[in-house]
């Protein structure tokens, strides 16, 4: 039976030093596009690296299209969020940090067999989250690859859409008491979010 949809091609994984037709390498553009881990865009690309690398994801590559950010070795589905105090632009003040978490409500995602988008229940789309806090305050000391810097929040996904809540400061962490962990707890955190997530599954109760 013919594929009706137009896939494609198998991914070839680059290396860096593949050249394009003009001269340049592949670690050249990586450069120039991924140079400067303070901004916000890159900062989610690094803080969804963070997570795979700490629950042993096995996919080689973040998907943009994906239905969610990183699946764990384990076959957790995580949504990951990224923040910090400092930007890559000049500031009078740190930021006071705030994640938008609008998509724990969508009620569609993403099937690549289909090659669309198909109906969900939201509270089966992922089972948790994982909101990242570059926590440094002073430009001089910014490290985004030190992970002192970093400290991590999981909140299972039934919890977070029984909030009813889109957005959120750190204060609402707080509330749900939910604490703040190391990268070398992130997996662990991850673990008990999921059995959360899954007895609140069964019981059919709100948090």
């Amino acid at each position: 039976m013919t594929d009706p949809l137009m896939r494609p091609s198998r991914l070839v994984h680059l290396q860096g030093d593949e050249v394009f037709s003009f001269g340049a390498t592949v670690a050249d553009f990586w450069r120039w596009a991924l140079g400067d881990l303070r901004m916000n865009t890159i900062r989610g690309f690094l803080a969804e690296f963070f997570v795979a690398q700490a629950v042993g994801a096995t996919a080689p590559h973040r998907v943009e299209w994906a239905p969610f950010d990183v699946e764990s070795g384990e076959g957790i589905r995580l949504e990951v969020k990224a923040t910090g105090y400092l930007q890559s632009w000049s500031q009078p003040r740190p930021s006071r940090p705030v994640y938008s978490f609008a998509a724990a409500y969508a009620a569609s995602m993403w099937d690549e067999a289909l090659g669309e988008n198909v109906e969900v229940d939201p509270a089966s789309r992922v089972d948790a989250w994982v909101f990242a806090l570059q926590t440094c305050r002073d430009h001089a000391a910014y490290q985004p690859l030190d992970l002192e810097q970093w400290e991590f929040r999981v909140v299972p996904h039934r919890q977070l859409i029984a909030s009813g809540q889109k957005s959120a400061r750190l204060s609402f962490f707080d509330r749900l008491g939910v604490e703040p962990v190391a990268f070398g707890r992130l997996a662990d955190a991850v673990r008990t979010a999921h059995a959360e997530n899954e007895r609140l599954s069964r019981s059919g109760t709100q948090p």
